[in-house]
């Protein structure tokens, strides 16, 4: 659009979940709800509006080998992009992907930083390996190149027992955490396990990924401290693979995977009743393809939450955590269109009608 050129979009505006507008005007790439007096060159979109989607758990500039170039780093950002995920929550890589900052075309990506890992106790390639003496460190150094995240790896399976079990004792995660929000970020854990969960809370945890191993007795302490869960059921629907490919060496592991997801429903529903903030994310990046978070919503529907509640945990909720802005007065006109209303069937977010990321329509 040339600079004195507007878009207009029309229909129905989501803004939150019972705050609906006609028309919202884009001008200079930034969201107005009056129109500009002096519009000329105008082009209209119809449709129902949703602000960009979050992807809140994937990985840009990784695949299941690693660090990736920046050539597949590019695609997966534009696959991103092209399914309505304009703000992706990357949870760690190896990758240097800064200079998708300065691309227009790009979603906006919060970062944090690279994963933090015990020794050989993690997917090779992907972390830095360290033992509990460093864990504070590396926290310190990650929670300063990162955007305001650090993630950890909780448990794995040790090799020695053949099952899942956490990565780090208690006072080493304490400190590490205590570091983390003095420098003023949040930390997030990958945990599947039922043992790993209650020693990261109780040290202050901010987020826990996966979170498969929440239990009756975990529950209610994720929701006194207000622990937020990214439940990522679209990369639980592996574990069954997995589970039979590890079968002859680890049964114990494989054994325990199957039962994670025989209950994941159930405990992505049971964590909702009581109150967790859960948000969606899909682990795009490592085996699984970008692009996925529509399907993600879908299973979290299918897991027993509302469809606008899921809905707001790729929207207004999942932004406003991030602390990132929506469809407001102002703000970067980053937003999906699409041909049917959301909130009656959330099938419809993986067929966007229409882009637009930064006021530039797409598709």
């Amino acid at each position: 659009m040339s600079e004195s050129a507007v878009l207009h979009i029309k229909g129905r505006v989501l803004v939150g979940p019972e705050e609906v507008r006609d028309e919202l005007w884009v001008v200079d790439g930034r969201i107005s709800y009056a129109r500009p007096a002096d519009a000329r060159d105008v082009t209209t979109v119809s449709g129902w509006v949703l602000p960009g989607l979050v992807d809140a758990h994937c990985h840009v500039g990784l695949d299941a080998n690693g660090a990736v170039d920046d050539s597949t780093t590019e695609k997966q950002a534009l696959t991103e992009r092209d399914a309505g995920a304009l703000l992706l929550r990357d949870a760690g890589s190896p990758s240097d992907t800064r200079w998708i900052d300065d691309r227009e075309d790009l979603p906006r990506i919060i970062r944090a930083g690279r994963h933090i890992a015990r020794t050989k106790r993690y997917i090779r390639n992907y972390a830095y390996e360290i033992e509990p003496e460093d864990l504070v460190a590396y926290v310190a150094q990650e929670a300063r190149v990162g955007d305001g995240w650090v993630k950890l790896v909780g448990d794995w399976i040790d090799r020695g027992t053949g099952d899942l079990a956490a990565c780090w004792p208690r006072g080493a995660v304490q400190a590490a955490i205590d570091e983390a929000h003095r420098l003023g970020a949040r930390v997030t854990a990958h945990c599947f396990a039922e043992e790993t969960l209650a020693p990261l809370v109780e040290a202050g945890i901010d987020c826990i990924e996966h979170a498969t191993g929440l239990t009756e007795e975990t529950i209610p302490l994720f929701a006194e401290r207000g622990v937020a869960i990214v439940p990522t059921l679209v990369n639980i629907a592996t574990f069954p693979r997995l589970a039979d490919g590890a079968e002859a060496r680890y049964p114990l592991w494989a054994g325990h995977m199957r039962r994670l997801h025989a209950r994941r429903y159930d405990t992505v529903r049971a964590a909702y009743d009581a109150g967790i903030p859960i948000y969606a994310g899909t682990d795009a990046g490592g085996s699984l393809a970008h692009g996925l978070v529509g399907s993600e919503v879908q299973e979290l529907v299918k897991a027993g939450i509302p469809p606008v509640v899921a809905l707001s945990a790729t929207t207004w909720g999942a932004r406003e955590w991030l602390g990132r802005p929506g469809l407001t007065e102002g703000a970067s006109a980053d937003l999906v269109v699409y041909e049917t209303d959301p909130r009656a069937d959330v099938r419809v977010l993986t067929a966007p009608r229409r882009v637009v990321l930064r006021g530039r329509v797409h598709g």
